[in-house]
């Protein structure tokens, strides 16, 4: 039986985060000139909450020229717009943790349709290499496993009753840019993915 104060909490499987929440604090909250002037123009950093992105894996074989490269692909479940998200192998149980969460968001699309996705992605892609370096190309996306979450921190800033908010990857240690922030702002403002 759900209790009220279990309303909301999920259970995941999530990367191993390679920031902690003091890390993430850090980061979100830059020294020197930079930090000075995002404190001016955004308000100084209020608060910071991770948060989970679901993503379906997929072996991806692509063929061309006769070579066969493969490669562990993962494509966002929530709208498929994020760029695929590129794995050494597919992750293990050492790599994961399971955990219970109020803030991972919820899948949007079906395995399938995210491979379609995916597989028009990497062709675009690839296209954009050069398309006279491709030669009877073909591209298949076979699902690896059940979603696997991406771990993400937060940052709220602000003053008054305005409010900025900054994404941080919670594996790749790097700041989110538009595509992600949007999908977390939508989600955060209840207006779906």
């Amino acid at each position: 039986m759900q209790t009220l104060s279990d309303a909301g909490v999920t259970t995941i499987r999530a990367l191993r985060p390679n920031v902690s929440r003091d890390e993430a604090i850090r980061l979100l909250r830059p020294s020197g000139p930079t930090g000075l002037l995002r404190s001016v123009l955004s308000g100084p950093l209020k608060s910071v909450a991770e948060a989970y992105i679901p993503f379906y894996l997929f072996r991806v074989t692509i063929v061309n020229r006769g070579r066969i490269e493969t490669s562990t692909l993962g494509l966002d479940a929530v709208r498929g717009s994020l760029d695929p998200y590129r794995f050494e192998h597919a992750p293990t149980e050492s790599e994961t943790v399971r955990l219970d969460t109020r803030n991972s968001l919820p899948p949007h699309l079906g395995s399938t349709e995210a491979g379609e996705l995916l597989v028009a992605k990497v062709r675009r892609l690839l296209y954009g290499k050069g398309f006279f370096r491709l030669h009877a190309m073909e591209i298949s996306a076979d699902p690896l496993d059940d979603e696997l979450h991406i771990p993400y921190w937060l940052g709220f800033s602000g003053s008054g009753n305005s409010a900025r908010l900054r994404v941080l990857d919670g594996v790749r240690r790097r700041t989110e840019g538009g595509k992600v922030r949007s999908i977390f702002e939508a989600w955060l403002t209840g207006g779906g993915a």
